[in-house]
């Protein structure tokens, strides 16, 4: 593949037509800030502080901003004559809302530039108004040059920071284009059956007859991708329990560890580090096992609650740090998920907000509390136990790299991953995933096994 810089697939527009007036862009500014100073995410975006019709252009403002940052911030800097100062990042905010809209959204120009200028009003700074107005009509009419300009930047063309875009390059020199590509567009939205509920090509029927088309997973056999995403309560049956959102690269830990628990009812299993929950039910969902969950954020941990009630299943919660025992009843473990907390870099596509909020410093660190969490889990098993490792990162270090560094540390641990599956690639003893349009997050997995006794 050739490593020139290239104009990069646009993001996929929403199809947005109303102008959404002025609150909406001025609360997607004020949401907008800690991402873009660095202090805070999407996660949780609260999107009832605006009417009804206008939330769906608000998500697709914050997480469109997000997506094409580096982009829309060397834009700004060559409409800029001198930057905004650190207090008025909110203005910074409106005008990068600004060029997202009259670049990448069917929001209507006059209404781009006038109700995204207008919005500085109601952040109570009326000043900004005039050189908002000025400098998106300024890009109107300098667009082709002022683009052309900016992408000279291979960092900019392809929406990422440089030092991820290097660190892609270096892990996945045939593919990171592509990686880098895929994150920029949104992913599918994929569904799991609750199998306890009904199977799903039966469910595939009840889509149908909601009028939402779908196709089977080819990996995941509880999983469905919708051809468009829809509201989680337009599903057949979400309230009752019956399908949830994942997404097939994340369904594929049940499959790993299929051979161990489906001759086991009744298995110990670990689900450490647990939190949002989707593999932890997933398990229950086809496994009748006894299943402890640790999370150490207590918030996390009550979601994971929530989500349990309304499968209708149960698990033994427990909030506490995997990296500790005071939780742990001393009585081992058939079998570990450690779903280990990462850089989330297989993931973008779906938390554009990483783009900004990681760190190349990030990756040492994570790197080394997975260590950790690898060194105190392991001790839980019993001797003949498997331990399944997975992340949602593409990087080296969080993966292959790290479960290399373990095996030589681990004398009675071996790696036991499958190569004959039809997904993902192998690295080094595990398998990796990378994320590709339409298809799959990037994921990897390494399923090790304990000596017997």
């Amino acid at each position: 593949m050739s490593d020139a810089p290239g104009k990069p697939r646009r993001p996929a527009s929403r199809g947005i037509e109303n102008d959404g007036g002025l609150a909406v862009r001025a609360a997607a500014a004020r949401a907008l800030v800690p991402v873009i100073t660095g202090k805070g995410s999407l996660t949780g975006l609260d999107d009832h502080q605006v009417v009804t019709r206008d939330r769906a252009l608000f998500k697709a403002l914050c997480f469109g901003v997000c997506r094409t940052l580096p982009r829309l911030e060397a834009l700004a800097g060559r409409l800029l004559v001198k930057p905004f100062k650190a207090r008025d990042a909110d203005v910074q905010a409106l005008l990068l809302l600004g060029i997202h809209q009259l670049l990448y959204l069917r929001v209507p120009a006059h209404a781009a530039v006038g109700e995204t200028a207008g919005a500085a009003r109601l952040l109570g700074k009326e000043w900004a108004t005039r050189v908002l107005n000025g400098c998106l009509r300024r890009l109107q009419r300098e667009s082709g040059t002022l683009q052309a300009e900016v992408d000279r930047d291979p960092a900019v063309a392809l929406l990422h920071p440089k030092w991820l875009l290097k660190a892609l390059r270096q892990a996945w020199p045939d593919d990171w284009r592509a990686v880098a590509e895929a994150n920029n567009v949104p992913g599918p939205m994929t569904l799991r059956v609750n199998r306890r509920q009904g199977d799903r090509e039966a469910y595939l029927d009840r889509l149908a007859a909601a009028g939402l088309e779908a196709r089977l997973c080819a990996h995941a056999p509880d999983g469905i991708t919708l051809e468009t995403p829809c509201d989680v309560h337009d599903l057949p049956g979400f309230a009752e329990g019956h399908v949830s959102v994942q997404d097939e690269a994340a369904q594929l830990a049940t499959v790993l560890l299929g051979p161990v628990l489906a001759p086991r009812p009744g298995a110990r299993v670990l689900d450490a580090c647990c939190a949002p929950g989707g593999k932890t039910a997933h398990l229950l969902e086809v496994f009748d096992i006894d299943m402890h969950a640790v999370d150490s954020d207590a918030e996390r941990l009550a979601r994971v609650e929530g989500a349990l009630e309304r499968l209708g299943l149960g698990a033994r919660l427990a909030h506490g740090d995997a990296t500790a025992r005071d939780w742990w009843d001393g009585t081992p473990f058939e079998a570990i998920l450690l779903d280990a907390p990462c850089s989330g870099s297989g993931v973008i596509r779906r938390h554009p907000d990483i783009k900004r909020l990681r760190r190349p410093s990030d990756i040492k660190a994570l790197a080394a509390l997975q260590a950790r969490l690898l060194d105190n889990l392991w001790p839980l098993l019993r001797p003949g136990g498997t331990l399944l490792y997975a992340t949602c990162s593409v990087l080296p270090e969080e993966n292959r790299d790290q479960i290399a560094a373990f095996l030589a540390r681990t004398p009675d641990a071996r790696a036991i991953t499958p190569r004959d599956v039809a997904w993902g690639r192998p690295a080094g003893e595990g398998r990796q995933l990378l994320p590709e349009v339409d298809s799959h997050d990037g994921f990897f997995y390494a399923r090790l096994r304990k000596a017997d006794a």
